[in-house]
Parts: C-alpha cells; structure tokens; sequence
C-alpha cells in the first residue's frame, strides 16, 4: 500500500442518485485503512475555494439513501485554466491531501486527468443518471433516474387512459438515449426516438393509427432530450396526423432526484470502495467501470477516447496517431456498444406491435 494518510472526495458536474452512497463508501474503506478523508465541497470549485473539510464515519451515516450529493456540486470554469489547477492543487497540499476521488462524468474525469498529470493521483468514479461512460457498463445514478422516468410514464398513462390520448415525454440523457430507451420499454410505449438511431416518424404514426383503431386508448412516444423542441414539435403532428389528443410533458430535473435504488446503492458502494483501493495501490489517472459483474479500472485517457470515438468526436488527427492494435480494439469495444444499443432498439418496437 502506498503511504497515504489523507485523501480527498468531490462530485462534480449534475448531481446523481447513488453519490452519497458512493462518498459512504469511500471514507469507510478508507478509514478501515487508517487514511483520513476530506470531503471537497462544491467539485474543483471547493478544491479552488479551500471548502474542504475532514470528513468520519458519523458524517456518512444514514446518507446511503439520500439523493443528490452532501458534498455538492458545482460547474467550475476556472479549474480549465493552469492558474485555477494550481490555485486547486496548493489548496490540496494544505490540507495534506495525497490522492482524489472524483465523482461525476466525462468533465469531471478531464479534471481528474489534469490532477493526475500535475502529480495528484487521481481516480474517476462514474457518477451521471445519463449512463453514457463508453467504458463502464453502467454509471451511478442511471437506474434511479430510469425508475424515476417509468413511475412518472405509469402515472401520465392513467390520465391518458381516462381521456384517450397520447402523451409525449421527453426524458433526460443529454446526447444518450439510454434512459429514454429502457425506460420506453419498461412503461409499454408505442415508440421510442433516441439521437443514436434515426426516427422512423411515419412508423410512429401509423403504429399510433393502428393502436387506437384496435381500441387502444392510452399511449407513450419517450423522446430522448437533445433536439431542441423535436418532442414538442412531434406532439402537435400526431394530433394532426392521427386525430388523436396529444400532451407533451418534460419531466425535466425530477429525474436526478430521489431516494436511489438498490443498484444505484449497491454499485456506488461497489465502486466508492475500489477507488480507495486502486488509490491506495498507487494507481491514477483510472476510473472505476462496471464491465459484467466485475468492476474494474481503465486508463482515464483510454476510456476518454474510447467515448469520444463512440460519440464521434475524435479527430482524424487522433484517431491517426492510435497504434493499429488498439484503433482495432477499440473500434470494436464501440461496435459492440452500438450492437447493444441496437438490439434493445428492435427489442422496444417489437413489443409494441
């Protein structure tokens, strides 16, 4: 074991159910090991400002079931910049920091990275409802947020039901439509529109056509958010095309909220414990994934790159300079993604037929 006495915890970037869970998770597998914990308040902000404070095991008791995150979270625009790092880096070899957990998503990991890089070990924790970490199978927050989507689906259904008509949701993810796509087949929806595989809007009509010719009288169309005002747009079209009543609902925010579930509990606490003990292995600039019933750790700069290429983000410049082996690996790693996102899109129009 590396000789660290104190470390230090942030969440950062949208808050998520399960992070508390995680930050439990972290002070009592480090104080099993005799290394003390600051909670960094508000993400890089708090690291900046010098919000820090030595957390104990009575600070993290009862908060495995709570929502949102007792160390806050906040976007922290200066922590981009050397002067901001630095700022951030000082205030941490004030507190006798050694090392960092981080909490939260893709922005929050670059911010891990140029920790790391500037001599702060570091390991990245995948905290976002979104679930869109390339490299892990599953980030905390993600089902929490999906229940979220199916109690609110469950609840528009029975008004839909009463008055005939058809209600469109739109649902976070950002650019992801993992949420809108399990929970679409979870709640019984009609369709599903996600940003990763082209609408077939005229499919949608005629299904919705067919559904209340066959004494149909309630509908869900799930829209993954990210395409302005698509959902909203699409609403007024199925009134007008079908002839049924149509309502458009955001279920905005709420989603993030709550009380997490059981799997959020119990992969945060999974995960929260394995970073105190890659960290204290002398291990950083990794983050922590899911990968079938494992968790495991990836190179931060790898699973970054890996998202990038899945998003299409990477440069030709970038992709360029990959060794031949791993652009093979990791086109693949994203085939296989795609593979999965796919099948569960078939899955959710074949039963809705």
């Amino acid at each position: 074991m590396e000789n660290f006495k104190r470390i230090g915890v942030l969440t950062s970037g949208g808050d998520a159910p399960g992070m508390n869970a995680a930050i439990r998770a972290i002070v009592r597998a480090a104080l099993d090991r005799n290394v003390e914990v600051v909670g960094i308040y508000d993400g890089y902000s708090g690291m900046i400002n010098d919000h820090m404070e030595l957390l104990s095991s009575g600070d993290v008791s009862n908060i495995i079931s709570h929502g949102g995150t007792i160390l806050y979270s906040a976007r922290c625009d200066e922590f981009r910049y050397e002067e901001g790092m630095q700022k951030a880096i000082a205030n941490c070899k004030k507190h006798d920091i050694d090392g960092v957990v981080a909490i939260g998503g893709d922005g929050t990991f670059r911010g891990a990275t140029d920790l790391s890089n500037r001599g702060l070990p570091t390991i990245g924790v995948p905290g976002s409802i979104d679930n869109d970490i390339t490299a892990s199978d599953y980030s905390v927050g993600f089902d929490t947020a999906m229940n979220t989507v199916i109690t609110m689906c469950d609840a528009l259904r029975d008004t839909c039901e009463s008055h005939a008509r058809c209600n469109v949701v739109e649902v976070m993810g950002r650019t992801a439509g993992h949420i809108a796509l399990r929970s679409g087949i979870a709640s019984g929806a009609s369709a599903v529109c996600i940003n990763e595989i082209p609408f077939d809007e005229d499919s949608c009509i005629q299904r919705l056509i067919k559904e209340r010719n066959n004494g149909k009288r309630s509908m869900l169309v799930l829209v993954a958010e990210g395409n302005g005002d698509f959902a909203e747009q699409l609403t007024k079209r199925i009134e007008e095309k079908t002839g049924i009543e149509a309502r458009f609902t955001r279920l905005g925010h709420i989603q993030r909220g709550g009380s997490p579930t059981l799997e959020d509990r119990f992969i945060a606490t999974q995960m929260g414990a394995k970073a105190v003990e890659c960290l204290l292995a002398g291990q950083s600039n990794v983050v922590v994934c899911k990968r079938g019933n494992d968790i495991v750790t990836y190179d931060i700069n790898y699973a970054q790159n890996i998202d990038r290429m899945y998003k299409k983000k990477l440069t030709e410049e970038q992709i360029a300079a990959l060794s031949p082996d791993m652009r093979t690996e990791m086109e693949a790693f994203c085939q296989m993604r795609r593979e999965q996102l796919e099948a569960l899109y078939n899955l959710a129009y074949e039963v809705a037929r």
